[in-house]
């Protein structure tokens, strides 16, 4: 169930929110990130990922995170559960006075090469080996943790 501004706005404010992140690995150990283009983590390198709607169970969850995200079907039963993580952000997509929490659902999925993946969340997309995306200043605290 997709939420309206106002509806959406006092989910915020309320509660955390449930989400599906997607730390995703090439054959050549490449991890695939996207430059976030909204608020929270905006201009930042981040797993592909999304939340949980309402009534959606977590499989249905991934296949649709998974078909948004990468325009391209990836089954759960072929991830791999890395576990819950909790991320809180003092800013939202809404508005820079409302904060953001998440509980999230990691898991890594093993893929061969993606090609063209859509801009939806991201201005771009990037495979960085583990070294790089350690070191990079760009590359989010979060997403550094689903690597350590």
């Amino acid at each position: 169930m997709y939420l309206d501004t106002d509806t959406f706005s006092t989910v915020l404010k309320s509660t955390p929110l449930i989400s599906i992140d997607l730390l995703v690995q090439n054959q050549q150990n490449q991890f695939l990130l996207g430059k976030r283009s909204n608020q929270p983590a905006k201009n930042y390198w981040f797993v592909p990922g999304g939340r949980i709607y309402k009534n959606e169970s977590i499989g249905k969850s991934f296949d649709r995170i998974a078909k948004e995200e990468f325009g391209t079907c990836f089954s759960i039963e072929n991830a791999k559960l890395l576990g819950l993580f909790e991320h809180f952000y003092a800013n939202s997509v809404l508005s820079e006075s409302i904060s953001t929490h998440y509980v999230v659902i990691a898991y890594k999925l093993e893929v061969d090469q993606l090609v063209d993946p859509p801009d939806v969340q991201h201005t771009a997309y990037k495979w960085f080996s583990k070294n790089e995306l350690l070191r990079c200043n760009d590359v989010h605290h979060y997403t550094k943790a689903y690597i350590v």
